[in-house]
């Protein structure tokens, strides 16, 4: 097995998040935490995403069934979690810290085409978990960090991510000085017995130790804090010290989760395991100073979330937009404020009984769309937008929401009645969002791929527009977008002598990035061809969500 020689001071440590029982209690939030409190004891942290799908990446799988698309700065499309990475760390982290089992058996099968191999008979084992270990510790030495987190998708025992344990057991009989792991396992408290049960716990860590691991730490989510009977239970069962398994009840806010791992000194625990001396005693100030907000914010802003990616069977899924859920929360706290989140359906809002529940927008102190693909709820998108921009409720539109208040604009204000976007009528005579010439190029070629503007963008914001006062007046900004179609450059100056104010636009001229209304005109009507969303943290809220937020605020007033 590949592996770089260090010295003994400066060996790269791995620690493996798995998941235990079941999905969707917490892995990511848990990698993010022990990130957060292992940079607390002086270490540089980075953070890896291993996704047992055989997707290449994520941009290509439904937002309802895996939730959000996050783009890195470079402009791979990844999980849910590189999100939540980012937001606690504080980090932006590129591409080589994301993986699938598509992307890992493809890049095997590539080398292998290419006779990297040099005639070795390729095989499942040992050659995908190389491979998995090799772009380990290459986004280890990218990021030159003291200590790696990687989170390995799904539970234990699956058949899908059975390769990936294999890695673990494979980079621990190499270097077990330099290997922890973690697992995440639930606790379940059947309501007709109302006592918290270990067993399906045992049987997890079994199924682990089955792969030849054994955890050093086991996090113990529940509904309820684990008592200490159950603690020296799980212990004695699952062959550990008591200390070593840690209460993670629920919680109010996902950002307590590293103080509360901290009052059971889990970054002790786990530099222990990795024969590592903390460089210096926890501090968590700044983390403590912002979950201080969260507790204290004594205002209340009350925001409309219109989209159309809510619902899943009889369930509302508001994981499409986390980002967007995260950016508006990191605003609201920052600004003492609560915010109080509607998920309402585009569709609420089309035909004869649509109209009528356009009324009930007045309530709200602010109205955000999100970004999205296809014609479903368009016209109730729509039509939301003409009510916050007529009755001067503060609008914020990303994405598609941008290219949905220029479509709005055109027909209400210039009087273009087609005016549409190719996405929905390429047959519009007046279509005032398009794709750009040497994107049709390549649709005519099937390269639909290509024709996807992906990643960080630098735009030039123009001189006392609300935009530019939000960034604290910087000329240039850079931030990431998902997006296809882009506002035609043949109705800009039309749209511009109407009133439309186009404050941040490609460093050339040609793409623009934000439109907005004059604050003479309307207190806050904004809209980004970007994500910004994706760029907002909790130590670092987004610039343009805040005076959102702001201004969502004096409306309540």
């Amino acid at each position: 097995m590949p592996t770089k020689k260090t010295s003994a001071s400066r060996r790269k440590k791995y620690i493996f998040v798995v998941g235990g029982v079941m999905s969707g209690v917490g892995k990511g939030i848990t990698a993010s935490s022990i990130g957060v409190i292992l940079q607390a004891r002086g270490f540089k942290v980075t953070a890896v995403k291993i996704d047992p799908y055989v997707n290449i990446d994520a941009g290509t799988m439904n937002p309802t069934e895996h939730g959000e698309v996050f783009v890195l700065s470079d402009g791979y499309e990844t999980d849910q979690d590189m999100g939540n990475y980012e937001r606690f760390l504080n980090v932006s982290i590129p591409s080589d810290n994301y993986m699938t089992t598509g992307r890992v058996y493809l890049a095997v099968i590539e080398k292998e085409r290419n006779l990297k191999y040099k005639g070795k008979c390729v095989q499942v084992v040992p050659h995908i978990p190389l491979e998995v270990i090799s772009r380990i510790q290459k986004a280890s030495e990218k990021a030159d960090a003291d200590i790696t987190v990687i989170e390995i998708g799904g539970t234990v025992g699956e058949y899908e991510n059975v390769l990936f344990i294999e890695a673990v057991r494979m980079m621990e009989l190499q270097n077990p000085e330099d290997v922890s792991t973690v697992m995440v396992s639930y606790l379940p408290v059947p309501s007709m017995l109302g006592e918290m049960k270990t067993k399906p716990t045992q049987h997890a860590v079994r199924a682990l130790n089955s792969n030849g691991i054994q955890p050093n730490v086991i996090i113990a989510r529940s509904s309820k804090p684990l008592d200490f009977v159950r603690k020296e239970k799980i212990a004695l069962f699952c062959n550990m010290r008591p200390e070593n398994v840690i209460s993670a009840p629920d919680i109010g806010s996902i950002y307590d989760v590293p103080i509360n791992f901290e009052k059971d000194k889990l970054s002790d625990i786990l530099l222990k395991s990795l024969h590592l001396t903390p460089k210096k005693d926890s501090d968590l100030s700044e983390w403590k100073k912002f979950t201080t907000k969260t507790k204290n914010a004594t205002k209340e802003v009350n925001i409309a979330v219109v989209g159309k990616y809510f619902s899943t069977g009889d369930f509302v899924l508001s994981d499409a937009y986390i980002s967007v859920i995260e950016a508006l929360k990191h605003a609201s706290y920052t600004l003492g404020a609560k915010p109080k989140l509607t998920w309402l359906s585009a569709e609420e809002f089309e035909g004869a009984e649509g109209k009528k529940n356009l009324k009930t927008l007045a309530k709200y102190d602010g109205i955000l769309v999100p970004g999205g693909f296809g014609s479903r709820g368009i016209e109730g998108k729509l039509a939301v937008i003409h009510f916050a921009r007529e009755h001067k409720i503060p609008y914020f539109g990303l994405c598609y929401g941008m290219q949905l208040a220029v479509i709005e604009f055109a027909r209400n204000v210039l009087g273009l009645k087609d005016a549409n976007t190719a996405e929905i009528d390429p047959k519009s005579k007046d279509l005032v969002i398009d794709i750009m010439p040497d994107q049709k190029k390549k649709m005519k070629e099937e390269n639909y791929g290509g024709t996807m503007r992906l990643g960080s963008y630098t735009a030039l914001l123009q001189k006392e527009t609300l935009a530019r006062k939000a960034y604290n007046d910087e000329e240039h900004i850079s931030e990431r977008h998902r997006h296809r179609y882009e506002v035609n450059p043949e109705y800009v100056e039309r749209l511009k002598q109407a009133g439309l104010v186009f404050s941040g636009t490609s460093p050339d001229g040609i793409l623009m990035e934000i439109a907005e209304l004059p604050e003479k005109i309307h207190p806050f009507f904004l809209s980004t061809q970007f994500h910004p969303e994706l760029q907002s943290r909790p130590l670092a809220p987004h610039p343009l969500f805040v005076e959102f937020i702001r201004k969502s605020l004096m409306q309540k007033k």
